[in-house]
């Protein structure tokens, strides 16, 4: 028997009495019923269509038109309203398939600072809930509500239903919810239904609910070992379970144990509240390809002092600097250079990212370039410099000062002559 069921735009309870019920109270036909609803805590909740919602709360004439968050013609979709997704649109597309598909589109331009500002918003709703929330990008979180039940004076799947209503009322956005018994399950299920979605996947039918499941819902099975797995017969995860260990690890090596824990549903993974920062990164698509080195550098160095400004803000410095282009065909190259003297300076990130970028260039004609610092270390570890290395302490105190500029009178106060194109 699947219990009581809650009603989620009024949060009424009420007996289901047939398929197609609605609540007795307001007629919504959003009920939610489950029988294990009021004993499972490991939540992942997701905004819908985040950027795209944003945009459509803000301009209500755009709330039935195909929305697309993105950069513009020459870069990639970064959100697809729903409207949009039923011509085939989907983040990570080029913007110029999506406008194929969809060619009545409106796309905007991102604005990260008012996203970022609407996810502070719903992070602290969240925080509201329980301390122990781990997020995933600006637009989604795990959370383990085990313990709250006396805070909140109800169940964890009751205090999330109510949670989804504020942040609509409140906020103006919309989110779904998977509720389950680990965060692998949680996140599956807050697929299972959107937008406006609460799915749960109770411990019972577990097994049943992940047998026909593609191998690629794994964390970490990518389209290469896909591909591997495919070649032994293996497609879903049922083959997992029926497959020896050894088997696996022929093909998967050390991830074969972890794919067989997920195959079964068990994840051991608690909810961190704290996520570490991995890379500080920025990047920029062109209008048109560019191949000549000079003027790839001075984007390169724009690029730099992003990512700088960004690390100092976060308290970060970086050991390693990662380059990233991507040509005319949407191939992508990555380059790395490791083993820096931690830094946050602009000049340093330029200088390692400036020698990587010299051996790409080849003639290849380039679409994209971006640069990140990574290998993070807390910022009291950088740039101070030693007796082989005295240049560095007068470069932090020229960054200081020019910082200090911008503050004052904007990122236009004081630029180095790099940053301008030559005239012609």
């Amino acid at each position: 028997m699947p219990g009581p069921a809650l009603c989620r735009d009024c949060l009424s309870e009420a007996e289901p009495r047939a398929s197609g019920f609605r609540c007795p109270a307001c007629g919504s036909p959003r009920l939610l019923a489950h029988p294990e609803r009021d004993a499972l805590a490991i939540a992942h909740v997701d905004c819908d269509a985040f950027f795209a919602a944003i945009e459509k709360r803000d301009d209500p004439a755009l709330r039935e038109k195909p929305v697309l968050v993105g950069g513009g013609k020459r870069g990639v979709v970064a959100t697809a309203c729903y409207v949009a997704r039923t011509s085939g649109v989907r983040s990570a597309m080029p913007m110029f398939k999506a406008l194929k598909a969809c060619p009545d589109a409106v796309v905007i331009k991102p604005n990260i600072d008012k996203y970022r500002k609407v996810g502070r918003e719903v992070r602290a709703l969240m925080l509201e809930l329980t301390p122990l929330v781990e997020p995933v990008s600006i637009d989604e979180a795990f959370l383990d509500l085990s313990g709250t039940e006396r805070l909140h004076h109800a169940s964890p799947a009751v205090t999330l239903v109510r949670f989804a209503k504020r942040v609509e009322d409140e906020i103006g956005i919309t989110v779904s919810v998977g509720l389950s018994h680990n965060k692998f399950l949680a996140k599956l299920a807050s697929d299972l239904d959107k937008p406006r979605g609460f799915s749960i996947i109770g411990r019972a039918e577990t097994a049943a609910r992940l047998a026909d499941l593609p191998v690629g819902v794994v964390p970490g099975i990518g389209a290469a070992a896909q591909a591997r797995l495919a070649k032994i017969g293996i497609t879903h995860l049922r083959h997992v379970r029926a497959t020896p260990l050894r088997d696996l690890a022929g093909v998967l090596g050390r991830e074969a144990g972890e794919l067989i824990r997920f195959a079964k549903g068990e994840d051991a993974r608690p909810v961190r509240p704290e996520r570490a920062t991995k890379s500080v990164s920025a990047e920029t698509t062109f209008d048109t390809d560019l191949h000549n080195f000079e003027e790839l550098e001075r984007v390169l160095w724009r690029l730099s002092e992003r990512v700088s400004r960004r690390l100092k803000a976060a308290g970060l410095a970086g050991r390693a600097v990662v380059l990233k282009l991507k040509d005319a065909q949407f191939q992508l190259r990555t380059r790395t250079g490791s083993g820096m003297p931690a830094t946050q300076l602009a000049t340093r990130l330029f200088e390692a990212s400036r020698r990587l970028l010299r051996a790409e260039c080849d003639g290849t004609a380039y679409r994209l370039i971006g640069i990140g610092a990574s290998d993070l270390c807390d910022a009291a570890e950088a740039d101070r410099g030693d007796l082989s290395d005295t240049e560095v302490m007068r470069m932090a105190k020229r960054e200081a000062a020019v910082d200090r500029l911008r503050d004052k009178f904007g990122d236009a106060a004081v630029q180095r002559g790099l940053a301008f194109r030559p005239q012609r």
